[in-house]
């Protein structure tokens, strides 16, 4: 195992992580006054284009036979499935049950890390990821109230971002990140584009309030794009994947300093434990 690969690809992780946070927060607002199909045309096509803009100040070609392997179309799917249904979820769903959702995404990654990737899956590395299942459970405590029938919608966005990710570690090594980034969005601009056919709100016109809530998703999406990729092509999948928890502890800030929300006992001791798992993951040899 390279450690300090690990550590880069972790670090690139926690920031991700905190964007998606930030990222999620605006998106829950935003649902409150937009269209679900608004707000992921407006939102893909902003990252799309500012992708596109890196890309052409680094001379990096977007449109090669790369883009049409198969990984790359796979991962397209499941980027339009994952974004699609977990907004869905952040709009429809309490926001609590669709985070609690969200974090079995690296269960099923370091799974499927074993299964196609034929990475080693250490007894460890299984303790230090159901530790970090535990600290979710203790956090949300789903059974205290129970999940509604659109937990679904989080659960099928949930293995759309597991798929997504695993197709970009098998992407072609001439795909960069902004090549990456750009088609993700572009497939959040379909995924916008599809659900409009359903959804029969009309469009609404964004008054400066709202721009600036869709311009700050923008920003803190592309940064968090760019930096999951970076961290999943750096690194073990099965040692990168668990700081994925961290999204829950950067939730819970916001929703202490932002929102007001009650920090209470069994979220520091779950916390607590999301961490822990991390570090045990990433300090302790993969074997055994």
């Amino acid at each position: 195992m390279d450690r300090r690969a690990d550590l880069r690809g972790s670090l690139f992780m926690v920031i991700a992580m905190a964007a998606f946070s930030i990222e999620d927060a605006l998106v829950k607002t935003l649902a409150a006054t937009l269209p679900v199909h608004q707000i992921l045309l407006a939102f893909g096509a902003g990252g799309a284009i500012v992708f596109f803009g890196y890309a052409t100040l680094r001379g990096e070609r977007l449109f090669t036979a790369d883009v049409v392997s198969p990984p790359m179309l796979i991962r397209v799917a499941f980027e339009i499935t994952g974004r699609l249904f977990y907004v869905l979820a952040i709009a429809l769903a309490p926001l609590s049950s669709a985070t609690v959702i969200l974090q079995a995404t690296p269960v099923v990654v370091v799974a499927a890390a074993a299964l196609v990737f034929s990475e080693v899956v250490g007894r460890r590395r299984w303790i230090g990821i159901f530790i970090g299942s535990l600290g979710v459970v203790v956090v949300v405590r789903p059974g205290a109230d129970g999940f509604s029938a659109l937990s679904i919608l989080a659960v099928i966005g949930m293995l759309g971002f597991a798929g997504r990710d695993l197709a970009s570690r098998a992407a072609p090594s001439s795909v960069g990140t902004a090549m990456l980034g750009f088609y993700g969005f572009l497939g959040i601009v379909v995924a916008g584009a599809l659900y409009a056919i359903r959804e029969s709100s009309s469009f609404v016109r964004p008054d400066m309030t709202m721009t600036g809530l869709l311009l700050g998703a923008v920003t803190a999406g592309v940064i968090a794009y760019a930096c999951l990729m970076k961290a999943m092509r750096t690194g073990d999948v099965s040692a990168v994947t668990p700081f994925k928890y961290t999204r829950l502890v950067f939730g819970v800030v916001l929703g202490v300093v932002v929102f007001g929300e009650a920090l209470e006992l069994s979220t520091i001791v779950g916390s607590g434990l999301v961490l822990f798992s991390g570090y045990f993951i990433l300090a302790r040899p993969s074997k055994g």
